[in-house]
C-alpha cells in the first residue's frame, strides 16, 4: 500500500454505484491512472469541490490491493472558467481530452500533462487566437509522438532559405520548393516558434493571426 500526493487533471469521469465516481486522471510524474472517489456524489462529500473537470486538482490517492487508487482528499487548484463560456473552446478541449487519454494509455510521458496544462491555460485566455492554441496543440503532440514536421530541411535535404515559396509534402512531412507554393518563409517561421514556444508567446508574433489559417491546414495533417 502507498499514498501519492499529485496535482491531476481529470480526463474522464464515470458514475459508480449510489455515489462513487470513476476517474480517469492525468498526473504530472505518474501518467495517466485510474480512481475512485468514494461517496464524492453524496451532498456533503468533502472531496465534491476538489474534483471538476477543466480543472488541476491537487489530490491524496491511496494504492490499495485493488486496480483502482482511492482518492483520499482533493483540493481545487486552478478552475478555468472562462472556457465554458466559448462553445468551440468546450468542443475543442473534450476533443483534446479524449486524444491526450489516448495517446497516455499507450506512452507513458509527463510532457502530456505539461500540454495539456498549457492548452487548459491558453484556452482560458480570452486574448489568444484559438487557432493559434489549437494548432500549437497539434505539432506538440506530432512532436511527442515521434511524427513531427520537417522544419530545417525541404523535401530533397536542402536547408530551408529566405525569400522562397514552398508546398508542403505530406509523404515527406517536409517542405517542397514551388514557385506557386502557399507557404512563405513567414509561414515556416511561425510553425518553429509554435514549435519551440507556448501559445501566449506565439500570439505575439508579427503576423500570427494572419498567417495561422494556412499553418493550421499543416497542423491538421501533423496530428488529426
Amino acid at each position: 500500500m502507498s499514498t501519492i500526493r499529485t496535482k491531476a487533471i481529470i480526463l474522464s469521469r464515470t458514475n459508480y454505484g449510489e455515489a462513487d465516481r470513476i476517474m480517469n486522471i492525468l498526473t504530472p510524474d505518474n501518467g495517466k491512472l485510474s480512481v475512485i472517489a468514494k461517496g464524492v456524489r453524496r451532498e456533503k462529500s468533502k472531496l465534491a469541490g476538489g474534483i471538476e473537470l477543466l480543472a488541476i486538482s491537487e489530490l491524496t490517492l491511496h494504492q490499495g490491493k485493488g486496480n483502482l487508487a482511492i482518492v483520499t482528499s482533493a483540493r481545487l487548484d486552478t478552475f478555468f472558467a472562462h472556457i465554458l463560456e466559448d462553445y468551440a473552446k468546450l468542443q475543442f478541449i473534450y476533443y483534446v481530452l479524449k486524444d491526450i487519454s489516448k495517446a497516455a494509455e499507450a506512452l507513458s510521458e509527463p510532457e502530456f500533462y505539461e500540454i495539456l496544462r498549457i492548452v487548459l491555460e491558453s484556452l482560458n485566455s480570452k486574448t489568444i487566437d484559438s487557432r493559434i492554441i489549437e494548432t500549437w496543440y497539434r505539432l506538440q503532440m506530432a512532436i511527442l509522438l515521434g511524427v513531427g514536421i520537417n522544419l530545417s530541411t525541404d523535401d530533397n535535404g536542402m536547408k530551408l532559405i529566405e525569400d522562397t515559396t514552398y508546398r508542403f509534402d505530406v509523404e515527406s512531412m517536409s517542405f517542397a520548393y514551388d514557385a506557386k507554393g502557399q507557404y512563405e518563409t513567414d509561414h515556416i517561421k511561425l510553425l518553429r516558434v509554435m514549435s519551440a514556444q507556448p501559445p501566449a508567446i506565439v500570439s505575439q508574433v508579427s503576423r500570427a493571426k494572419e498567417l495561422i489559417q494556412q499553418c493550421a491546414t499543416i497542423g491538421k495533417i501533423a496530428h488529426e
